[in-house]
């Protein structure tokens, strides 16, 4: 298949192409290519999405299939009006944002209310209309394809070459081991889908035809589980790195209002506990029934694999320093978000401010 990926350059638009690639298909990425190199097989145009005219460069080209991960809405609909006829298949990646409501589980593409679109005044560029923003892009997707286009209302994407660092918080931080705080309870659910695994299933989905609307995430767990499967995918990647054994963690679970009282962030940034909500209000963010998503054919790995290879690649990247907030993304570095944890991630708690934390937990 001649398959083109806008993007490609970056998380997981590259991971699609590299899983197209591999596939043995002709892949072309088209980005502006500032953020980043594409992967390694594909062929590369330039392009700028943000001009009228800005995809001009595939003028002439003809495409089997199209992957689209963009969020703004003037975006996808110059790109469907510009390529859309003629394909056969064509994915959009949404969001799980696209649901007003984060308070109830078990809701699919079938019994979850969207945002409205984003009006036409609106900043499409505010982070804060993002999840309007997405099912703007939805409609135009499907308005214009109809019957060929796959919608995949994307949950938490976590792996290796994930810079927001919410799930890299995790491995990091139980691979130092000792007394680890766990947030919430254990039972709270929890939700991820691995990078790659994503990917392969957009790749594969686009060979067979798969269409229609999809929540695109891993199958619900427990925190206790997740935490616990997570450490022993760590405890693999020390050990096969010959590192020696660190200190197996210990999980002191403290509950949401003594977090919120010790101003401890949700969900990411500095002074955050990275795959935690606030509940109820958020009780079925990371809750959504995805059976129909793996019946057509979506397949996860183990969170121990995602957790292993996500460290190895933070310590390949330099996010696994021993102490300071200098590393690459540190205050010193290119994000400049103080209270980075101790390998210099944007999303966690430092060691100090875990070790604050538990001792007024302790004392309480």
């Amino acid at each position: 298949m001649r398959i083109l990926v806008l993007g490609g350059t970056v998380f997981l638009s590259a991971a699609v192409a590299a899983e197209a690639v591999a596939r043995g298909h002709e892949v072309t990425c088209a980005a502006r290519g500032s953020s980043g190199e594409p992967p390694a097989g594909v062929s590369f145009v330039r392009v700028d999405r943000d001009a009228p005219d800005g995809l001009a460069p595939l003028a002439g080209r003809e495409f089997d299939a199209v992957v689209d991960v963009a969020r703004l809405p003037s975006q996808v609909r110059r790109a469907v009006a510009a390529l859309g006829e003629g394909v056969r298949h064509w994915t959009f990646v949404s969001s799980i944002s696209v649901y007003t409501d984060n308070s109830t589980p078990g809701q699919n593409p079938h019994t979850g209310q969207v945002h409205d679109p984003l009006s036409a005044d609106a900043d499409e560029a505010d982070v804060e209309n993002y999840g309007p923003a997405k099912v703007s892009c939805e409609q135009a997707v499907l308005a214009a394809l109809a019957d060929r286009a796959n919608v995949v209302r994307a949950g938490l994407i976590v792996g290796p070459g994930d810079r927001s660092d919410r799930f890299t918080y995790w491995p990091v931080r139980l691979a130092r081991g000792g007394e680890v705080l766990a947030p919430g309870a254990p039972g709270d659910p929890v939700q991820v889908i691995d990078v790659r695994d994503l990917a392969a299933w957009i790749v594969r989905s686009a060979e067979s035809g798969v269409v229609g609307v999809f929540d695109a995430t891993g199958p619900t767990v427990g925190r206790g589980e997740f935490l616990d499967r997570v450490a022993a995918g760590v405890s693999d990647a020390v050990a096969g790195a010959g590192a020696g054994a660190s200190a197996e963690p210990e999980l002191t679970w403290v509950d949401q209002e003594f977090l919120v009282a010790q101003e401890v962030n949700p969900w990411a940034g500095p002074r955050s506990l990275p795959v935690w909500l606030p509940r109820p209000e958020y009780a079925g963010m990371l809750d959504h029934d995805v059976s129909a998503t793996l019946a057509a054919g979506l397949a996860v790995r183990d969170l121990g694999q995602t957790a292993r290879d996500t460290l190895v690649w933070a310590r390949e990247a330099g996010r696994d320093l021993a102490d300071g907030p200098d590393g690459p993304d540190g205050p010193d570095g290119p994000d400049g978000a103080d209270g980075a944890d101790p390998a210099g991630l944007r999303a966690g708690l430092t060691a100090k401010e875990e070790a604050e934390v538990l001792a007024a937990w302790h004392r309480r």
